[in-house]
């Protein structure tokens, strides 16, 4: 299978990527939408014109991006409860062009469960979107060319998906894995919408950002931002060569959402505005997309264990 390529680097922008295309009268959802990376994101389809709808545990946060694009709202979605993913997808009228899942929870240093038992960021990452995704199919179909982008991280290449203890509720709870292994399930929701969804013309892919600066980091300790070279001995945030701009980091997001050169290209993971390799996850590995977070099997499996909880 050819890898698809663009003319766009890892220092290009969301607006960049967004250059000379029009999203008039184009309908947007992007969870997460108020701060970081999803704030970068609404800005770059607002500007292009695109009608955008935030999605946001408070929607009070994004008051600024509302009165910066006075076609933009806001909605409440918290997506570690199913209840609130029912209640914005029944709210939701008419076609959806793109659903951009771009919020998310890192390293949480306890564990935490949501209302279903399901470990928070695994619920918030994953269980939320497929529920938000599922909830809105009937939307997604009535578009032209409706895209679903899951925002993933390069943490996909640390961890499958442990479906002998998914929740932590045998082994001790390690934040990072169980970062990981959201960020895993991810990519497998898009493999599985392209695997299920392809006859609606629905396209899916998933991306990771890059690193960036963002509240999203708020729980990673000093050590390891400073093994990053992300903070100095003070504490002190540092941009080191290897991170973005919020803007950089938005671009692939914007590219997978909206750029004719993804038309019917589903089911793939993209980082720095190119598709992916597939390589064996692993410590050794640096970029690229683990076997296991492409695989159909698991892809099906993973669909098959969560959609009774979201349904």
């Amino acid at each position: 299978m050819t890898r698809t390529t663009t003319p766009f680097g890892m220092r290009a922008t969301a607006a960049e990527v967004l250059d000379g295309i029009d999203l008039g009268g184009r309908r947007m959802i992007v969870t997460g939408g108020s701060s970081g990376l999803g704030a970068e994101t609404v800005r770059a389809l607002a500007g292009a014109g695109a009608e955008v709808t935030i999605a946001t545990r408070n929607p009070e946060a994004a008051k600024a991006l509302l009165e910066e694009f006075p076609g933009t709202r806001a909605v409440a979605l918290d997506l570690a409860d199913l209840d609130s993913v029912r209640a914005f997808c029944d709210s939701w009228s008419g076609p959806l062009d793109g659903l951009i899942a771009n919020a998310g929870v890192m390293m949480l240093p306890t564990r935490q469960v949501n209302a279903q038992g399901w470990e928070i960021q695994l619920a918030t990452n994953y269980l939320g979107h497929f529920g938000l995704a599922l909830g809105l199919r009937s939307a997604l179909q009535s578009a032209e060319n409706p895209r679903v982008v899951l925002v993933s991280s390069g943490a996909q290449l640390r961890a499958g998906f442990d479906f002998d203890d998914p929740q932590f509720e045998r082994h001790p709870y390690d934040p990072f894995l169980a970062y990981a292994q959201s960020k895993t399930a991810e990519v497998l929701l898009a493999v599985g919408i392209s695997r299920r969804w392809a006859e609606d013309g629905i396209t899916a892919n998933a991306c990771a950002p890059g690193w960036i600066h963002t509240n999203l980091a708020r729980h990673i300790d000093k050590a390891t931002m400073q093994a990053l070279g992300a903070m100095d001995s003070d504490g002190n945030l540092i941009t080191p060569d290897h991170y973005k701009t919020p803007a950089q980091g938005a671009a692939t997001t914007v590219l997978l959402a909206t750029s004719p050169l993804l038309n019917g290209v589903t089911g793939r993971y993209f980082e720095d505005n190119q598709e992916s390799e597939v390589v064996d996850g692993g410590p050794e590995a640096m970029a690229g997309v683990a076997k296991w977070s492409v695989d159909p099997s698991a892809a099906d499996r993973l669909w098959d264990y969560a959609l009774p909880v979201v349904r």
